[in-house]
């Protein structure tokens, strides 16, 4: 995808983060922008900040968990633009601990958000896109679909999200590969990002009544969240350049993107241990102290 001036984008998750962030940058490159979360407060002010700036703005309420909701937001982004040509599948959230700490409502509500958001983006978007193409010969689309480093690493005490980023890395690489089978004037990437200063580390604050969190958290959750908290406040690669790096990989038809290309060296050495067949390696290898401190805080 080339040109973005005048075509619209879709962004879930869009209110904050890097969803936020791409929206910016797109409103900077003249795109007409439909936004969707679920924090009411959050979206209104985004909205408000870009319509400022001269953008065209929608943006609805969206619990991407929900079909009916993501169907919702495909009609309405039509009836408002008529066409649909960018979509971020980006709303996202975590939750760690031991893994068999996990509760059912932190595996529906993780998968709900990160993978059951992605599925039901790709498997409505997708197909009205190809209808927009039908009806413009010079169609450009391209589908982003939010994952995470931990897509393609598993780091201790991350199960949940774990899971659902490798999921997301499975579904955006089939999407990719059908899309080039039937010659769709449509990309996809799947974003990777380490540790970026947003509001992920957070996103409890929003988690809905139906999968709240019942009883207090274990020792390995309030650890896992002091560890995720910290590595994700101090980040250096802020979600703007996340954007930026983001919309030069769609412009280039660029499938992996990464916003830390320097933690690729252990996805390597994991590929090789698969492929060998050896047992996992240690994951702080590089950096024993985060082990000792995560063993130190659950133990505390």
């Amino acid at each position: 995808m080339k040109n973005f001036q005048d075509k619209v984008a879709v962004i879930t998750g869009g209110a904050s983060g890097l969803g936020r962030e791409f929206a910016k940058r797109a409103a900077g490159l003249g795109m007409k922008l439909v936004l969707a979360d679920v924090q009411q407060d959050a979206l209104d002010a985004t909205r408000a900040e870009l319509e400022g700036e001269g953008a065209q703005v929608l943006a609805m309420i969206c619990d991407v968990r929900k079909g009916e909701q993501v169907q919702a937001l495909a009609d309405a982004a039509m009836a408002r633009f008529g066409a649909v040509h960018l979509v971020f599948n980006n709303a996202g959230v975590g939750s760690g601990g031991l893994i068999w700490e996990n509760s059912e409502a932190d595996w529906e509500w993780v998968l709900g958000v990160n993978l059951w958001g992605v599925i039901h983006g790709v498997r409505i978007f997708t197909k009205l896109m190809l209808e927009c193409a039908k009806d413009d010969p010079a169609y450009e689309g391209h589908i982003v679909n939010t994952a995470s480093m931990a897509g393609l690493l598993n780091a201790p005490t991350m199960g949940v999200y774990n899971v659902s980023k490798h999921a997301v890395v499975s579904l955006s690489e089939t999407l990719y590969h059908d899309l080039q089978l039937v010659e769709a004037p449509i990309g996809a990437s799947v974003l990777c990002p380490y540790f970026v200063p947003t509001g992920i580390s957070q996103s409890h604050r929003n988690r809905p009544e139906d999968v709240k969190m019942t009883g207090g958290p274990t020792a390995s959750q309030k650890a896992a969240q002091a560890m995720t908290v910290k590595a994700v406040e101090s980040g250096k690669v802020s979600a703007g350049d996340v954007a930026q790096t983001t919309f030069d990989a769609i412009r280039d038809g660029q499938f992996y993107i990464y916003s830390h290309p320097g933690a690729l060296g252990n996805v390597g050495e994991r590929m090789e241990e698969i492929v060998k067949g050896v047992n996992p390696g240690d994951p702080y290898k590089a950096a024993p102290h985060i082990r000792d401190m995560l063993r130190a805080k659950m133990k505390g």
